[in-house]
């Protein structure tokens, strides 16, 4: 509603994951550094740990948007509620195979057959697992195995795993000691602070095509921040109600109690 009256050209805060409105904060720049890292130095395991709507797959796509596709493979798994031959040839798929094996035991050797031929035409293949926190120990335990594939020289496959803080709870288990090992690089998102909260809002107007129109207050940057705790997502939503809020005034500024209005309106559709 309020888009073609502030003049922008398209919507500043949908909450759909678009490496295009990617904010990288420093706690945002670090993690992209860590699995750039990661992948470059052949660390095997990467771990990426984030609350929700903290970014992690609008960072996820950036970082496959930066990775050289004359150099590396990637194969990135969404829905990890799977059963470990289901893992399996969702991996290969991602990869591109059509004909699959049918037993767990032959795609292991298929993988490992798939993943050789790369390695020997200098291909680098990454496995991103996102919301990694929902698999069952039986495909960890399956995926732990798929990283003792390797050659003389290096890992076949480098595996990052995207979760929320629950994955460091999963990832603490006994029984998954020597997945634990195996992880050489680690990071957690944090939330934006006011300041890089402050920053993030002008990045997604000024990329929507904004002109100034509508600006934001001081105290209502103040009440969206704690309102939203600087989870990027929550703050999505609170600025789009808080601009729709201001567009109804007919105003060009969103106050206060805009903002007021947007964490009330948010916290009455979330209980």
């Amino acid at each position: 509603m309020y888009q073609s009256y502030y003049g922008f050209k398209e919507m500043p805060f949908n909450i759909t994951p678009d490496p295009k409105f990617l904010y990288l904060s420093p706690t945002h720049q670090e993690a992209l550094q860590h699995l750039k890292f990661g992948v470059r130095e052949r660390k095997g395991f990467i771990v990426l740990v984030g609350e929700v709507g903290c970014g992690k797959t609008t960072l996820c796509r950036r970082f496959l948007n930066e990775l050289d596709p004359a150099h590396y493979d990637t194969a990135l798994i969404l829905n990890p509620r799977v059963t470990e031959t289901q893992m399996l040839k969702a991996i290969l798929s991602e990869l591109g195979e059509t004909k699959m094996a049918r037993s767990q035991v032959d795609l292991v050797s298929q993988m490992n057959r798939v993943l050789l031929d790369r390695i020997e035409k200098g291909r680098d293949i990454v496995l991103i697992i996102d919301e990694a926190q929902n698999l069952s120990f039986e495909v960890l335990e399956q995926i732990r195995l798929l990283s003792n594939l390797e050659t003389d020289k290096q890992k076949l496959l480098q595996i990052v795993l995207m979760g929320q803080p629950e994955l460091k709870e999963v990832l603490a288990r006994e029984e998954l000691r020597q997945l634990r090992q195996r992880i050489l690089v680690h990071y957690e998102l944090n939330a934006l602070s006011l300041s890089d909260m402050i920053h993030y809002i002008q990045h997604r107007l000024t990329l929507a095509g904004g002109s100034g129109r509508p600006a934001f207050t001081p105290w209502a940057l103040r009440s969206i921040h704690k309102g939203s705790r600087g989870i990027p997502r929550i703050v999505n939503n609170l600025c789009d109600k808080a601009m729709l809020s201001a567009f109804i005034r007919e105003s060009d500024e969103v106050n206060y109690w805009d903002a007021r209005r947007a964490i009330k309106d948010l916290a009455n559709l979330t209980n």
